[in-house]
């Protein structure tokens, strides 16, 4: 079962703050004065009906990092409503019963019919496959993990259904493993002879169904064809910390250096991979912008550099040491590899 999606109200604090400057240019100008929550929201799309820049909710919310990440829980149903008042503006929740509550600054949690009730910061199911998968490893990270010796009948090929026996699967690691294949490594395009890690390619989940010097597993699910030697990793449980978008509070400069899929042309909703991470303060949660490098020829024929055109955002969600997986949450160009990724 999943776990409960933690979620939050992005955009507004009810305490007595300044007024917002209106040189911020912070709210849209067609901001409604309030907004039913309805299933499908996300907080991402609340705070877009709101705020010109959706990340820029801490601001006048007064929000540290640490409630960043424990924050208020909001539901279908709820009334966002947006008040101006002598000492900002303030955001409050009305209740069914016509009377108005205030959103308090601690955290607040009501008793849930579904583990899934509270709205996400942005669509789970966008993300939820990458949460425990592409695998990022060092070299030869797979060398010693369990792999798929073969089938009864000698397939070449596993599918979905089919029994693998598989040598070297431990007893204590208990019955649900993930099948990778060694993949391609991710270089930095800013240091052509680093490497940051290797990618290894999912195939597919397999149940273990007996354990032994030779175990069994049944393979529930196929993404690509499995072979002979391909190896197996413990399944993590799926976790989906839902974050609330922020931008970082320091600078960041990276490329994107791959996309999921292979493709070349960047739009919103694919998954890319930066070369940045945990190392560098990435974090889930952070919204970086993306902008695209291009060189004109000048009438001597010389290369020009042009000014760096934003052409979107990045949500990070899964993060290692240095690396991170992004979702592409707008794009108003096309977005291609290579591409920079900065604090917005």
């Amino acid at each position: 079962m999943r776990k409960p999606i933690i979620a939050m109200i992005l955009f507004l604090s009810l305490f007595s703050i300044p007024p917002v400057n209106a040189e911020n240019n912070l709210l849209r100008s067609d901001t409604p004065h309030r907004h039913v929550v309805v299933p499908g929201d996300t907080l991402w799309g609340i705070a877009s009906r709101f705020l010109n820049d959706p990340w820029r909710w801490p601001e006048i919310w007064g929000f540290n990092r640490e409630q960043v990440k424990n924050p208020h829980r909001i539901y279908p149903g709820d009334i966002v409503i947006l008040k101006r008042t002598p000492y900002g503006f303030r955001l409050s929740l009305e209740d069914n019963e016509d009377e108005v509550r205030t959103v308090k600054l601690s955290p607040k949690i009501r008793s849930e019919l579904s583990d899934t009730a509270a709205i996400p910061s942005i669509p789970a199911a966008a993300i939820e496959p990458f949460l425990s998968q592409p695998l990022v490893i060092e070299r030869d990270g797979l060398d010693n993990a369990p792999y798929i010796l073969g089938s009864s009948d000698n397939r070449v090929v596993l599918s979905t259904g089919n029994t693998a026996y598989i040598s070297g699967l431990p007893k204590d690691k208990g019955s649900t493993w993930q099948i990778f294949r060694p993949g391609k490594a991710l270089k930095d395009p800013d240091q052509k002879d680093r490497i940051l890690g290797y990618e290894a390619t999912y195939l597919g989940n397999a149940k273990a169904t007996a354990l032994a010097d030779v175990s069994t597993v049944i393979i529930t699910r196929t993404t690509e064809e499995i072979l002979n030697g391909d190896r197996l990793v413990p399944a993590p449980e799926t976790l989906f910390n839902n974050y609330a978008p922020h931008a970082p509070d320091f600078p960041i400069n990276g490329r994107i250096i791959s996309v999921y899929g292979g493709v070349t042309e960047i739009g919103k909703g694919a998954i890319v991979t930066l070369n940045k991470g945990q190392m560098d303060g990435l974090e889930m949660g952070h919204v970086l912008a993306i902008f695209r490098k291009s060189q004109a020829k000048s009438l001597t024929g010389e290369l020009v550099q042009l000014p760096e055109e934003r052409t979107g955002l990045a949500f990070v969600f899964r993060v290692f040491d240095k690396i991170s997986y992004a979702l592409i949450v707008q794009s108003t160009h096309s977005i291609k590899i290579l591409d920079a990724v900065k604090t917005p």
